[in-house]
């Protein structure tokens, strides 16, 4: 195969419109607020992790389903624009899911979503041919049979997989998802979903019954406070960088995730790509949209001024 016709990471799961609103304050019910800005783009995690990794200089493909309506039409464009491999998108006849989000004048978000198609793809649907072509496959908020089949492939094929399993899928607990985490690399999740996943209070206790399944790395975001990392090489914090007045939280962990798979595609060490990873979750939150991060170059930049 033509390393041109290869991908660095292939990601599975939810495109969804973003339909953004800034606003200064939230409001309660009969209250009325005033609406800042606006904007709308392609969103849900596989759209963002995707996007993201070719903002950051490497190629990326995809494996979703969008609608055959205004925001699909909106989503396909947007992929195409950045440069996406949009092969392994289905098109299916009912609406395009969406995702409202108010973000507030602290950069806090409230979020109203809409799954629509992007719930139905099938285990059938996923592409073995694009799976094929990329080194690294992530899979995210994406319903277990679709997800465990993805994760087949890839793992016959001899793919790293990590998979960020979101909030809703998180809640099925560890003895539902326990046959699908065995056959996952790299597992990230936020101190709800690992608290979700297996019921325990401390995300330190959590991470290692996750790990115990068999994924050689865990990871807990913590937002603001950084990520907690267990594996074979590492048991550690990372404290995140300081965000002044930070814009929009929407799409960090997605980010975060892209950050990292950008690292080990560049053969980063590890240390070193949960550095590069936490720079780019930290620069992104200053922008507005899901997937407005920053240049590789951007990042190296940071990190220099950083000393890092």
């Amino acid at each position: 195969m033509s390393s041109l016709n290869k991908l660095n990471v292939v990601s599975i799961g939810h495109t969804l419109a973003d339909i953004r609103f800034v606003v200064n304050e939230f409001v309660g019910p009969d209250q009325e607020g005033v609406i800042l800005k606006q904007s709308r783009g392609a969103g849900g995690s596989a759209a963002n992790v995707a996007i993201d990794m070719r903002r950051l200089g490497l190629r990326s493909g995809i494996i979703a389903k969008v609608g055959l309506d205004s925001f699909g039409r909106l989503i396909v464009d947007e992929l195409m624009k950045e440069g996406v491999d949009v092969s392994g998108l289905k098109v299916g006849f009912d609406e395009t899911g969406f995702t409202i989000v108010v973000i507030n004048g602290k950069g806090e978000t409230a979020m109203y979503g809409f799954k629509g198609v992007a719930g139905e793809l099938s285990p059938v649907e996923v592409d073995a041919t694009i799976i094929e072509r990329a080194k690294f496959v992530h899979i995210a908020s994406l319903r277990i049979d679709t997800s465990f089949r993805a994760a087949t492939i890839a793992k016959d094929m001899d793919k790293k997989v990590s998979w960020d399993p979101g909030r809703v899928l998180s809640m099925k607990g560890i003895r539902k998802l326990g046959a699908l985490i065995r056959l996952v690399d790299i597992v990230l999740v936020n101190e709800r979903e690992c608290m979700n996943l297996t019921g325990k209070g401390d995300y330190r206790i959590g991470a290692e019954e996750i790990r115990d399944l068999g994924p050689e790395l865990v990871v807990i975001k913590r937002g603001a406070r950084g990520v907690y990392v267990l594996g074979d090489e590492v048991n550690k914090e990372f404290p995140a960088y300081v965000v002044p007045n930070p814009i929009d939280t929407t799409g960090a962990g997605d980010a975060f995730a892209a950050g990292l798979l950008a690292g080990f595609s560049r053969k980063y060490d590890l240390e070193r790509s949960i550095t590069y990873a936490l720079a780019v979750a930290s620069l992104k939150v200053r922008r507005l949209g899901s997937h407005e991060i920053p240049t590789h170059e951007d990042v190296m930049e940071f990190l220099h001024e950083h000393n890092l």
